[in-house]
């Protein structure tokens, strides 16, 4: 008789996450509600939809941003705390758990400092030794030249590439990427693309990508979460749900992207099955 294995507990555990907003005139907008997924260690997870669709609140109350009305977080089967702990030490060790990569990584990096002060400070904040700086450097794609350059003198990918190295540097469990290859060109996302499956790859760090473009969630990710107003309305493996999706919804995100014989036509018809 063969015992079964028990699964391994995922990494990310996320259970009921709600939020709600109010609105200035009264009542109250719900921007999640009911949010529940798991991401093992090593693994991808997409969540798309459209502006508004609320899947940026989640991201923020992934990382603590924003604290959620409801629901749970836990990492490594460790709940996280609804607000940062008091205590330097206990702040840093939950900035280890989940770090997050913005859209724009000009407005986050320090104008000041080159891309290796950068990157020390960091390390030395967190007690680690600043000599893996340059392997970090390497690790993303960056060179001599621009560990000496400071932001205004790196481009938009090579800017994204130090903020991927920044989150590295503490060793996160989970990195949050939040519309991070949306500013791009196409050739520079797919270099970002390729920098993010192999470090994940090599790291064992999960990631949850937050986009709304679904040929990039088609390509870095293991499994998709839709999101409309707020809630989730599929959700399942990413090859599964994109090439035979239930909801109208995702029907409607498939049919707006422009591809070989696309007809604007359809998405029109999918928006009003939406309606």
């Amino acid at each position: 008789m063969t015992t079964a294995l028990p699964e391994a507990a995922p990494l990310l555990a996320v259970d009921g996450l709600r939020k709600t907003y109010g609105l200035p005139g009264g009542g109250r907008l719900t921007a999640a509600d009911g949010i529940t997924f798991t991401v093992p260690a090593g693994g991808s997870l997409g969540i798309v939809g459209e502006s508004g669709s609320g899947k940026t609140t989640v991201a923020r109350m992934l990382v603590g941003l924003v604290r959620p009305d409801a629901g749970s977080i836990s990492v490594s089967g460790r709940p996280r705390a609804p607000r940062t702990p008091r205590g330097a030490e206990a702040r840093l060790a939950r900035a280890r758990e989940i770090q997050m990569v913005f859209q724009d990584p000009y407005v986050s990096l320090d104008p000041r400092l080159t891309a290796r002060q950068c990157l020390t400070t960091t390390l030395r904040l967190h007690g680690r030794s600043t000599t893996v700086a340059d392997g970090l450097l390497d690790q993303v794609g960056l060179g001599a030249r621009e560990a000496e350059a400071r932001p205004h003198g790196l481009s938009g990918g090579q800017r994204q590439r130090l903020a991927i190295a920044r989150a590295l540097a503490v060793d996160p469990k989970v990195l949050v990427l939040d519309e991070a290859v949306a500013a791009l060109d196409v050739s520079i996302q797919a270099q970002i693309l390729q920098l993010l499956s192999e470090i994940r790859r090599d790291t064992g760090v999960a990631l949850v990508f937050v986009s709304h473009d679904l040929a990039v969630v088609h390509h870095i990710t293991d499994e998709v979460l839709v999101m409309r107003r707020g809630t989730v309305v599929e959700q399942g493996p990413t090859a599964e749900v994109l090439a035979g999706p239930q909801d109208p919804y995702t029907r409607l995100l498939l049919a707006s992207v422009p591809r070989a014989g696309w007809d604007p036509a359809d998405a029109v018809t999918a928006r009003a099955a939406t309606a």
